[in-house]
């Protein structure tokens, strides 16, 4: 059968002759998986998504493990440290990781998409193109984070604890520049199929994080300001062990070039792209962040803000499934598109619906018969549990919706409708979502379980809008957007 690398990689000139062999030899090979037919070209399409996606959920429990690692270290120095560290994390999320994170989805678009198009050298302008522009976006970010300590105790937060969260966001600026980059080199990787790298650097990571953590907390005495800086000291490990994969691997000579001013040209271009995915994502975690600061404030705050609490964190758990299928889908519908395959990408998104939606019914469904046991896990607190054991069957509910806007959001990416996501999430969870969780939760007075009820409103709005999009798709016009839009900036050694 000849060798096992992927077709995709295999280097062909371009060209609609050659794009229909790349994609005729592209079928054969995968054929072996899945028979004739349109069943055989699902199925084939089946063993595509799952090959990126499996490495992605492996990536993101990996970078998940690292945040879980260093809160159980930092728990046992005791409840101040410990309470600053989370509004810490929480904070420097809202206010810097996921806007960076947003930022660098622009990349998913246009480097999958110019991949698809063989204009291989144009990733690397991209991908220095949104490094420049997330460094850049740094720097007021840790500004924000600097004065943290001065801010809180302004809010009404203990000053104990507004030191502790202060001084654990401050550990974490070095880690910030790191962080931009990482993302870029991660979505310059995946735009091309290459995720074992990334499995490679968050394994190493995770493997030098915990022993670094627990001698910066325990050893030396840092405290919480330990565990932030050996994150920041390894998202340096990460950017390096990713930095030298790119250089020297021969998986990237045909999409690698030399930094040039080319890069700080057309900076317009990719922040209309990378707003709107900034706005996408921001959106929907600030909503979901915001409740949580809102339920300080309903009646028995502690036992309110632990269940939502919990409940998120299985929440964000169970979402790696759907964040693989999500990225894989954005990746095959990007290259789909920019190779000029209108039906190829139809099919992805026909395919990765299928998959998640098995996949959803049978987490929720997992998390109903599991739904005496998750509090145990998290508590010891009678109330806490039965709390938790009563919100179990809403988060199986809520479960279904997210892994299919994961899939969709993943899709919107793909294509480069972030502007209709970010319309999308503005309106499913600020016009529905959160003013229905606030009238359940305080006029009806039914706590956290009405701020769920409200943020299932939101998330199926937003699962009927991007559906709505999906299905009117002219999958021809895309395809023509992407190429226009990939082919409309050339570089000076094509120009020449």
């Amino acid at each position: 059968m000849g060798s096992l690398e992927a077709p995709l990689l295999l280097p062909l000139p371009s060209g609609k002759e050659n794009q229909e062999a790349r994609d005729r030899k592209d079928r054969r090979w995968w054929r072996c998986r899945g028979g004739e037919g349109w069943w055989g070209e699902a199925t084939a399409e089946a063993w595509r998504l799952s090959a990126l996606a499996a490495p992605m959920v492996a990536v993101a429990l990996l970078q998940l493990m690292m945040q879980l690692i260093s809160t159980v270290m930092v728990g046992h120095l005791g409840e101040v440290p410990l309470a600053g560290a989370a509004i810490a994390n929480s904070l420097t999320n809202v206010s810097g990781f996921s806007v960076l994170m947003g930022l660098a989805s622009g990349l998913e678009t246009i480097c999958g998409q110019a991949y698809g198009a063989e204009q291989y050298h144009k990733l690397a302008l991209y991908t220095y193109r949104s490094i420049i522009v997330l460094l850049i976006v740094s720097v007021p970010i840790a500004i924000i984070w600097v004065f943290i300590p001065d801010v809180l105790p302004l809010i009404g937060q203990d000053p104990q604890i507004a030191s502790e969260a202060g001084k654990y966001a401050l550990y974490l600026i070095p880690g910030l520049l790191a962080f931009s980059v990482a993302q870029c080199f991660s979505k310059f990787l995946q735009s091309q199929s290459l995720i074992f790298p990334m499995v490679l650097s968050s394994l190493i990571t995770l493997t030098l994080f915990i022993p670094l953590c627990w001698f910066m907390v325990y050893k030396i005495g840092m405290g919480n300001a330990g565990a932030a800086l050996s994150v920041s000291i390894c998202d340096w490990v990460e950017v390096t062990v990713l930095g030298l994969y790119i250089k020297f691997s021969p998986s990237c000579e045909r999409t690698r070039a030399p930094l040039t001013w080319e890069a700080f040209r057309g900076i317009g271009s990719f922040m209309r792209l990378a707003v709107p995915s900034a706005l996408m994502i921001c959106l929907e975690w600030w909503s979901y962040e915001l409740l949580v600061l809102l339920s300080g404030i309903l009646p028995n705050p502690a036992l309110e803000t632990s269940v939502l609490s919990i409940c998120i964190s299985t929440a964000v758990l169970v979402y790696n499934l759907p964040y693989g299928i999500g990225t894989a889908a954005s990746v095959r519908v990007s290259n789909e598109l920019g190779a000029g395959n209108p039906d190829g990408a139809r099919l992805v998104v026909r395919v990765a619906l299928s998959i998640i939606i098995c996949l959803a019914v049978l987490v929720s469904v997992t998390l109903l018969s599991l739904r005496h046991f998750i509090g145990i896990a998290f508590s010891n607190e009678e109330d806490v549990i039965n709390y938790v054991t009563r919100m179990v069957p809403l988060l199986s509910i809520s479960v279904l919706t997210d892994n299919l806007q994961g899939v969709l959001s993943g899709v919107c990416r793909g294509c480069g409708w972030q502007h209709l996501g970010a319309y999308v999430n503005l309106g499913a969870f600020y016009l529905v979502g959160i003013p229905v969780a606030l009238v359940l939760g305080f006029a009806l007075h039914l706590g956290g379980v009405g701020f769920w009820i409200g943020m299932i409103a939101g998330g199926a709005t937003q699962v009927a809008l991007l559906s709505a999009i999906t299905a009117t798709t002219n999958w021809g016009n895309m395809a023509d957007k992407a190429r226009d839009r990939v082919l409309e900036e050339r570089l000076p050694t094509q120009a020449a």
